[in-house]
């Protein structure tokens, strides 16, 4: 058996094991943009660690995931300090989920009830095939849906009226950063604008 067959890669929800699959290249790029994005402002301005792929989060709860993104704002700097592996005993700030075939309804379902469960303040679901993002973010204990994005192409933009063009949002919030924005195009894109 080669080194690369075992893989350790999996989430425990609701206490049954489901294996973790591999990103697909849309998925994987959009992780690396955002922990790009995202992470260098988080680190330039000291606000707290980013993490992509294979971080275990262990809730309160007892739910184990690999989110695809998170964020732990310094005030939380003490759920990692001392720690050697990619592990996380606690709850994210913000956590993104990035659609693959396999996830695609344990993301909007189970999973998010487990993130609104535990008090993650801001959770996004990403389709990497639409190229659109859904934002909820925690009020009262319940996620509210707070704004949905589509990364629409030149073409697509040429085709609208002047009035249509003007309701397009072309930058993504993070809630948790104080409104700190994103192009949606950075988040889809090889290339960042």
């Amino acid at each position: 058996m080669l080194v690369s067959d075992i893989r350790d890669d999996y989430e425990i929800i609701e206490g049954v094991k489901f294996m973790a699959p591999s990103a697909d290249m849309g998925h994987g790029t959009v992780t690396s943009n955002l922990v790009a994005i995202i992470g260098a402002y988080v680190k330039i301005n000291r606000l707290g660690i980013c993490f992509g792929d294979h971080m275990d989060v262990h809730f309160p709860d007892g739910n184990l995931f690999q989110p695809d993104f998170i964020f732990v704002s310094a005030a939380k700097a003490d759920l990692f300090l001392g720690k050697r592996n990619m592990t996380l005993h606690g709850v994210p700030d913000m956590v993104v989920e990035i659609f693959s075939k396999s996830t695609m309804k344990r993301d909007v379902g189970i999973k998010k009830d487990v993130y609104e469960r535990n008090g993650v303040r801001e959770y996004w679901i990403i389709d990497p095939w639409r190229e659109t993002v859904d934002i909820y973010l925690l009020r009262d204990g319940k996620y509210e849906l707070a704004g949905q994005y589509e990364n629409w192409s030149d073409d697509q933009l040429l085709r609208l009226t002047d009035e249509e063009r003007a309701e397009i949002k072309f930058e993504v919030p993070v809630a948790v950063l104080d409104g700190f924005k994103v192009k949606i195009r950075n988040i889809f894109g090889w290339y960042f604008e």
